[in-house]
């Protein structure tokens, strides 16, 4: 005979109850069969819908499954095994290692039915025997053993993070003897996050303080991931470090604070880091951005350029004069696509100025502004100053009023190369947005050489992608031609140890759309953006949503993830 099953046992468990008169017979059998459709322990179940108080729950699982019933607070946390204390299985299994004797390793649990105990057996390398406790009682011996872990770990950091330099971008000495903040150990973990999501890539850090928990996540290929977090009750000493090493102001937590730092990783090596602080109504939230420039500056035959997209974009930095726009929504690499157009055009025989808010990736041989409206360094003012500083090339951070706009469009006109961004969804709504900025279209369509827009999406696994067989009729719908279905192979994310969820970097797909003749004459006309768009096409021009389709129909992304990005 086998054992009986975990269902057949619950189902005596469930009777058992009702035989002590704890829960009538159907209360305790509805409530299991929810349990089971919620997937979901029963124990666990009978807890949190508070049909039963915990020492009721442990005295009768206790009975039931002929288990010793304990006191987990008669024993001493400091002589609790911690070699076999498995965080992940703590948590997962609720179960927590008592004492170990002649070869068993005896452990505290709420509930004896869990699936897969015999993990925790093949970790240890043990027999294993069961207490049954309290809930309450296991989740606070719990909870502080896991902070006192948390804090060893951080004092105990990787050596790596002792040797970070960290310079902040103003030159008076802080102060630092009467802070906490200072300990190694806060130092250490701060450093050891940083590091961790450099190292992961990261283009950001958010460390969020809510009621109850503290949380820290990495945004990597433009999605947050949630990562191991500390105690709650270190993030005021997390926070005052972050506003120690940005220089703000560490007694002010009213209002936002804007800083940023340096951190020196090597002789050859430094990332800023852009930090935001935000009150909220449990605590302060940082964000940092991380502008890693050894991995942000890029040629433009790698960010994700089709070959006659590359043509047309090299083509128009060959002018001497003209403006080339880059647009799309914040985070869609507009700023390395800039930045990929200025590694090609510096050299000592160009003057090339920038204004930025902020400037995220400091280039040597260019001339770079961080406007500063408090003090009235506004785009506008930076452009006036540049047009008396004999510049070849201007690039304007992003064009958001008339006046920027106005004079951008004017700098073109009058000899000099200008690169900007806007915020707009396609490159026709380019041109229409800055018309209803108050451009003239005769002073437009005179002036701009190209507009390009823009979206990035991640990058499927080369180790790990699977074939994705799609019905034909999913694929037309999706936007695919009939004669492309033949020989059509996609492949979607599975993951593995050398990816994100499947997907390693993000790269662009582009609309290109060069400003021809017939294209000026329409802009001059007073175009709007559907007939821009349909003379586009007529000139070849594939739009975002094509041009993420050759990504899809080469092996380079999903179809799911090209649908994320635009939906």
């Amino acid at each position: 005979m086998g054992e009986p099953s975990a269902k057949n046992v619950l189902s005596g468990y469930a009777y058992y109850l009702a035989e002590e008169q704890l829960l009538d017979k159907q209360t305790a059998l509805n409530a299991l069969q929810q349990a089971h459709q919620n997937k979901q322990s029963y124990i666990d179940f009978l807890l949190k819908q508070k049909l039963l108080d915990e020492a009721q729950v442990a005295r009768t699982t206790a009975e039931y499954f002929g288990l010793p019933l304990c006191d987990i607070n008669a024993f001493n946390a400091n002589l609790m095994p911690s070699e076999y204390l498995n965080i992940q299985l703590v948590k997962k299994h609720v179960a927590l290692p008592l004492f170990k004797k002649n070869g068993i390793l005896y452990m505290a649990i709420l509930d004896p039915t869990i699936e897969n105990l015999y993990e925790i057996k093949f970790l240890t390398g043990f027999d294993i025997r069961l207490f049954i406790v309290e809930a309450s009682k296991l989740d606070k011996v719990i909870s502080d053993l896991l902070n006192t872990l948390m804090l060893s770990e951080i004092s105990q950091s990787v050596t790596i993070t002792k040797n970070i330099e960290i310079n902040t971008y103003k030159e008076e000495d802080v102060d630092l003897a009467t802070y906490d903040v200072e300990s190694a150990p806060i130092i250490n973990y701060v450093n050891k996050v940083l590091l961790d999501a450099i190292n992961k890539n990261a283009s950001d850090i958010h460390f969020e303080h809510y009621e109850d928990n503290y949380r820290i996540r990495y945004r990597q290929d433009g999605i947050l991931y949630a990562i191991p977090s500390p105690p709650l009750k270190l993030a005021n000493y997390l926070l005052a470090r972050i506003k120690v090493m940005s220089d703000l102001d560490i007694t002010e937590h009213r209002i936002p604070q804007d800083g940023r730092f340096k951190l020196i990783l090597s002789k050859t090596r430094a990332v800023d880091v852009r930090v935001s602080v935000c009150p909220t109504i449990f605590g302060e939230k940082i964000a940092l951005r991380i502008l890693d420039t050894s991995r942000t500056l890029q040629s433009i035959d790698n960010i994700g350029m089709e070959p006659i997209q590359q043509e047309h974009f090299r083509n128009s930095l060959k002018h001497s004069q003209g403006m080339i726009l880059v647009t799309g929504p914040t985070g869609s690499g507009k700023t390395v696509t800039l930045y990929s157009a200025l590694h090609s055009l510096n050299s000592p025989e160009k003057n090339i100025s920038t204004v930025e808010d902020p400037v995220e990736i400091p280039v040597h041989g260019i001339n770079q502004v961080h406007v500063n409206p408090k003090t009235g360094l506004t785009f506008a003012t930076v452009l006036r100053s540049f047009l008396r500083q004999d510049p070849d090339i201007i690039m304007v951070g992003e064009i958001r009023d008339l006046e920027t706009a106005d004079i951008a469009v004017k700098a073109s006109q009058t000899g000099h190369l200008v690169l900007s961004t806007l915020h707009t969804n396609s490159a026709p709504e380019t041109v229409t947005r800055l018309i209803s900025m108050g451009i003239e279209p005769y002073n437009l369509a005179s002036s701009l050489t190209i507009v390009i827009a823009q979206r990035l999406v991640r990058v499927l696994c080369d180790e790990c992608k699977v074939k994705d067989p799609i019905p034909e009729e999913v694929l037309i719908q999706e936007g695919f031609k009939k004669s492309e279905l033949s020989n059509l192979q996609l492949y979607k994310a599975v993951g593995c140890k050398r990816c994100i969820h499947g997907f390693n970097g993000r790269v662009g797909i582009f609309e290109v759309l060069p400003i021809t003749t017939t294209m000026a004459e329409l802009i001059m006309r007073g175009g709007n953006a559907i007939e821009i768009t349909n003379q586009a096409r007529k000139e070849g021009v594939n739009d975002l949503r094509e041009s993420g389709l050759n990504k899809v129909k080469n092996g380079i992304t999903t179809l799911a993830e090209l649908n994320r990005v635009f939906k």
